[in-house]
């Protein structure tokens, strides 16, 4: 265990993070576990905080197992050569992307409440997430922010194997990682208390 619950840990992210304190950045959480990680980094960094939804896509028969992920606007990210390897051609990859596609639009609609977006073209952007395991979810992001035309994308989590940064380095002006673990299985084994999230809670949250 390295991190009490996701509001430490969040706190700690801002530590690093102290450089864009009242510059404007918009702060993104991915919804849910990153939502709360997000807020707490936000409000010491005095920085705007938003949320996105970003869908794992699953493998035909290993609902665990991701071998891609879908953002808004039908942006994607997929390991095809795992999804071919395990079964999943082209017309499932689309049969996915049309109901996650659904399903996304649905729970960001809950959580902004009416909110308005903010505009992203040129701004600054810091995503934040409660960890990362394969790293579809945070390709799918980042390929949405650059739809976007964020001017920096600044990606930071408490905790991610070490293999993370060839895959996402490469992808983002600035990655942030607070510990990257050789025997990572799963994000929650690295916290004290990693309980759901509830879409309640992000509500409450972003408010």
């Amino acid at each position: 265990m390295l991190f009490t619950d996701r509001t430490r840990a969040g706190v700690l992210l801002a530590e690093k993070l102290s450089s864009y304190r009242g510059t404007g950045a918009v702060v993104f959480g991915l919804a849910r576990g990153g939502v709360v990680v997000a807020r707490a980094g936000a409000q010491i960094l005095d920085l705007p905080l938003d949320v996105l939804v970003v869908k794992k896509i699953s493998a035909p028969r290993d609902p665990e197992l991701a071998i891609g992920a879908l953002a808004p606007d039908r942006v994607s990210y997929i390991n095809w050569r795992l999804a071919l390897r395990l079964g999943a051609d082209e017309d499932f990859i689309k049969s996915q992307i049309r109901q996650l596609g659904d399903q996304i639009r649905q729970k960001t609609i809950r959580y902004r409440k009416g909110r308005k977006p903010y505009m992203l073209e040129d701004k600054t952007i810091v995503l934040v997430d409660d960890g990362v395991a394969t790293g579809a979810t945070l390709e799918a992001a980042i390929g949405w922010f650059r739809k976007k035309r964020a001017k920096r994308i600044v990606v930071a989590v408490p905790v991610a194997p070490p293999d993370i940064f060839p895959k996402i380095t490469p992808e983002v002006d600035e990655l942030v990682v607070l510990e990257t673990p050789s025997d990572f299985s799963a994000v929650g084994q690295f916290y004290d208390k990693f309980p759901q999230v509830e879409d309640n809670e992000v509500v409450q949250l972003l408010r």
